[in-house]
């Protein structure tokens, strides 16, 4: 099963949240973080948006956290009809942790108020998203650890087909038997009801 392309672009984007979570951070001014404390009391004495691109921040935060929210909801609908014996598997947490971290790093210098690293940004995302999704690692979203789904490299025998595979299951995944989906280069496990 091949991802179609606005499901593996909401998958890849939710990858992106601890870079909007950075780049809210940055847009907040130092002044904001000196002021008093709102008083409940003179509501008109707050200032309940902290951003100085607060467009941008928001949307930025709101897609990314949407996306995430989404990514699991369509991992959990993903029906798996295949009968699979699963053996020797082990949980490769790293691999998923590696994906994005590198690319959150190399943009902590980006910044709402330079449109020119913003442009350069959204180029930037859209070669991502390209190489992620025709590669097959679309799926390899670190944040989908929060939501308790983890990457394990196992063997998986399938009407005495028996070859060594990455799954991805929330929660553990035990030697035995389960149901299967293949998504890219990826099978999707669940338990056997």
């Amino acid at each position: 099963m091949q991802f179609r392309v606005l499901p593996a672009f909401i998958v890849f984007i939710g990858s992106y949240l601890p870079l909007a979570l950075i780049l809210a951070v940055q847009d907040i001014p130092v002044s904001w973080w000196q002021s008093s404390c709102c008083n409940f009391f003179n509501p008109s004495s707050c200032n309940f948006v902290p951003f100085m691109n607060p467009i941008l921040s928001t949307l930025f935060l709101l897609i990314t956290f949407i996306s995430v929210v989404l990514s699991n909801s369509l991992l959990n609908k993903i029906s798996v009809p295949i009968d699979a014996q699963i053996e020797s598997p082990k949980a490769i947490p790293s691999d998923i942790i590696n994906y994005v971290f590198p690319y959150v790093v190399a943009f902590m210098g980006l910044s709402y108020n330079t449109p020119e690293k913003l442009l350069g940004f959204a180029v930037f995302l859209f070669w991502m998203f390209a190489i992620t999704y025709k590669s097959g690692q679309i799926i390899m979203n670190p944040l989908l650890l929060m939501f308790g789904w983890k990457i394990y490299d196992a063997k998986v025998n399938i009407n005495n087909n028996v070859k060594e595979v990455r799954i991805i299951k929330k929660g553990n995944l035990p030697n035995g038997d389960c149901k299967v989906q293949t998504v890219q280069n990826f099978y999707i496990a669940k338990e056997k009801r």
